[in-house]
C-alpha cells in the first residue's frame, strides 16, 4: 500500500511539473507580449530572456504564494494525492483548450478551479477554505482593474512630460527601458506563477507523508524543479496567445509597452510579497488595455478584450468541472479495483 502511494505521489508530482511547464508555455505571452508587440526584441530573444528571468523570480520574492495555494484553497485534511492530481489534470486540460483558441486565460485560476472542483466531489462544501477563495475572487476582479489604471496613469504622465520630445528619440530611449521593464515583469511572473506549483508539490509531499505537516515549508529541490519547469515552458512559448496579446488587442509603442510592463509588474511584485495568488494574465491584459486607451478608447479592440474577459470568467468553473469529472473517474476505477 505504501509503495502504491509512493508511485501515485510521484505521478502527481510529475503532473504538477507538467502543469508548470504548460503554465509557462501558456503564459509566455504575459512576459513577452509587449516587448514583441513593440518590436523592441525579436521573439526568440524575448522568450530566452523571459525564460531565464521566470526561473530566477521565485528565488527573489520568496514562497508566500506557494503557502497560500498549498494550504489556503482547500482544507489540508481533504488535500489528498487523488484530489490534487485530479485538480492538476483539470487545470492542464483547460490551459490546453484556451491555448488552442489563442485565449489568454489565467493558469492560476485554472489551477485553483481544478483544486476546488475535485475537493468538492471528495469532501463537499466543507473541503473549501472560503477565506482563500474569497481573496482569489476579489483579486480576480482587482488585478486587471489595477493593471489598467496604473498603466493608464503612467502613460498619461509620460505623454504630458514628453510632449515636446520627438517621437523618434522617445522610441529609442523607451526601447531600451522596455527591456528593463520586461525583465522586471518576467521576474514577477515567475515569482507568482512558479510558486503555485511549488505549493501544490509541497501539499502532495505532506499528503503522502513525505514531509512533516506541522509547518508548510517548501523544500529547495521543489523550488528548483518548479522554476526550471516554468522557465522551459516559457522558452517554448504558446505563440497563439502571444499573437493575441501582442498584436490583436491594441497597437503598442515602446513607451506604452514600458508602462504596461511596469504597471503589471508592480502589482505582481506586491501580491507575491503578500502571498496573494493573482493572475499574471489579467494583470498584463488590463495594463495593455490601459495604455491603449490613452490614445483613444477605439485604439483598444474591445471585441478581443471581451473574449479575453469571458475566458477569465469561465476559467474557474470550467477547470473545476473538468477536475470533478476526473476525480469521479478516479473514484470509479479505485472502487472497481
Amino acid at each position: 500500500m505504501e509503495e502504491n502511494l509512493m508511485y501515485i505521489t510521484i505521478g502527481a508530482i510529475s503532473s504538477a511539473l507538467l502543469f508548470d511547464f504548460v503554465n509557462g508555455f501558456h503564459d509566455s505571452a504575459n512576459a513577452i507580449a509587449t516587448v514583441v508587440g513593440t518590436r523592441t526584441l525579436k521573439p526568440l530573444h524575448a522568450v530566452t530572456m523571459a525564460s531565464i528571468t521566470n526561473f530566477i523570480g521565485p528565488f527573489i520574492f520568496g514562497t508566500a504564494v506557494a503557502a497560500t495555494v498549498g494550504k489556503g484553497i482547500i482544507q489540508p485534511e481533504f488535500a489528498t494525492t487523488e484530489v490534487i492530481l485530479a485538480g492538476l489534470i483539470g487545470a492542464i486540460v483547460w490551459n490546453l483548450i484556451t491555448w488552442y483558441f489563442g485565449l489568454p486565460s489565467s493558469s492560476s485560476h485554472a489551477l485553483i478551479g481544478g483544486l476546488i472542483g475535485s475537493a468538492l466531489i471528495s469532501g463537499g462544501i466543507q473541503a473549501i477554505v472560503f477565506e482563500g477563495l474569497e481573496k482569489t475572487i476579489v483579486f480576480m476582479v482587482a488585478s486587471p482593474a489595477l493593471g489598467f489604471f496604473m498603466a493608464f496613469i503612467l502613460a498619461i504622465l509620460l505623454v504630458y512630460f514628453l510632449k515636446r520630445k520627438k517621437p523618434r528619440s522617445i522610441n529609442k530611449v523607451f526601447g531600451k527601458l522596455q527591456i528593463c521593464s520586461s525583465i522586471f515583469f518576467s521576474l514577477t511572473h515567475g515569482a507568482n506563477d512558479g510558486q503555485k506549483t511549488m505549493g501544490v508539490i509541497t501539499a502532495l509531499l505532506i499528503a503522502g507523508g513525505f514531509l512533516e505537516s506541522t509547518e508548510f515549508v517548501v523544500p529547495i529541490w521543489v523550488i528548483l524543479s518548479a522554476a526550471i519547469a516554468i522557465g522551459l515552458g516559457t522558452f517554448f512559448g504558446g505563440w497563439r496567445i502571444v499573437k493575441t496579446m501582442a498584436f490583436k488587442l491594441t497597437d503598442l509603442k515602446p513607451y506604452q509597452g514600458f508602462c504596461a510592463e511596469t504597471g503589471g509588474g508592480v502589482i505582481l511584485a506586491a501580491m507575491a510579497w503578500l502571498g496573494i495568488p493573482v493572475s499574471t494574465t489579467q494583470a498584463i491584459s488590463g495594463a495593455i488595455m490601459g495604455v491603449g486607451a490613452t490614445r483613444r478608447l477605439s485604439a483598444v479592440r474591445w471585441g478581443v478584450g471581451k473574449r479575453i474577459i469571458y475566458a477569465w470568467i469561465i476559467t474557474i468553473p470550467a477547470s473545476a468541472a473538468i477536475a470533478a469529472l476526473v476525480f469521479v473517474v478516479f473514484s470509479f476505477f479505485t472502487y472497481m479495483l
